[in-house]
């Protein structure tokens, strides 16, 4: 079977905790054609005396200042070659055998532009936690805000990256979100149950942790941006969760500081 070339970006700042398990999770796959890029955004907390141990191994990697996360995946595909695009942030994993059973899908089923599968939650000591809540969605359901798409477990064709990106600089959170939804308007997309292929780690200085409240009003600028009604469920689901934000913050940082700290 044809083996394309797997692309995968890490955007990186200051997660020298996490980033060597990141690096290693994507270097030990039996899959033999990777190109691999890491983008540090100018760490200081030494990733990039990480990075540099495996810097024979990567296509590219850059340690700078940059605009933040979507400006660092946005560098790393202008540098990608490869026939099928992807991207694991610095403090997520993959499981063994992901970028094969991801490349052996897309390769057998070429009317499919994008394909993902399951994700673990994973503490910040890598201990398995919880299943993200993955499903089947489409084109409809993601703009009534039916997601439920782990980016973590996501491979797409780059030809159809070149129609649609690259992501919008203006979006922090739900830049995933608007790609997902830019994609499904030209392909088809492939949830593969029971086969999980990343781990997507919560800890208390994550990202999700620390600026989850900006995720779902992005959402909606992407909603609104196409057409979207007022009376839509997706905002209808946006008014629920500003109501029961602070309480549910409260709760998963507490759930993750105390596996954090047992």
């Amino acid at each position: 079977m044809h083996q394309p070339l797997i692309s995968i970006v890490t955007p990186s700042f200051n997660q020298a905790n996490y980033i060597e398990a990141t690096i290693r999770s994507v270097l030990e796959q039996d899959y033999p054609a990777i190109e691999y890029i890491i983008v540090d955004g100018g760490s200081t907390d030494g990733s990039v005396d990480i990075i540099r141990r495996y810097e024979n191994r990567l296509a590219w990697w850059a340690s700078e200042p940059d605009h933040g996360q979507t400006d660092a995946l946005n560098k790393g595909f202008a540098k990608a070659t490869g026939e099928i695009l992807a991207w694991i942030n610095s403090d997520d994993t993959y499981e063994p055998g992901a970028l094969k059973a991801a490349a052996n899908y897309l390769v057998g089923h070429p009317e499919i532009g994008m394909v993902y599968a399951d994700t673990n939650f994973i503490d910040g000591n890598g201990r398995n936690i919880g299943q993200f809540p993955a499903a089947a969605t489409d084109l409809r359901r993601l703009k009534r805000g039916y997601v439920h798409i782990p980016q973590q477990a996501t491979f797409f064709r780059a030809d159809l990256w070149q129609q649609v990106g690259p992501l919008d600089p203006d979006f922090y959170f739900a830049m995933d979100y608007d790609l997902w939804v830019r994609l499904a308007k030209i392909t088809q997309f492939t949830y593969l149950p029971g086969e999980t292929w990343a781990n997507f780690r919560l800890h208390t200085s994550g990202k999700t942790m620390a600026a989850d409240d900006r995720c779902w009003p992005e959402m909606l600028k992407v909603h609104y941006r196409d057409g979207g009604s007022f009376f839509s469920p997706i905002v209808a689901k946006y008014a629920l969760r500003k109501m029961a934000a602070p309480f549910l913050t409260w709760q998963r940082k507490n759930r993750i500081k105390r596996y954090e700290d047992s």
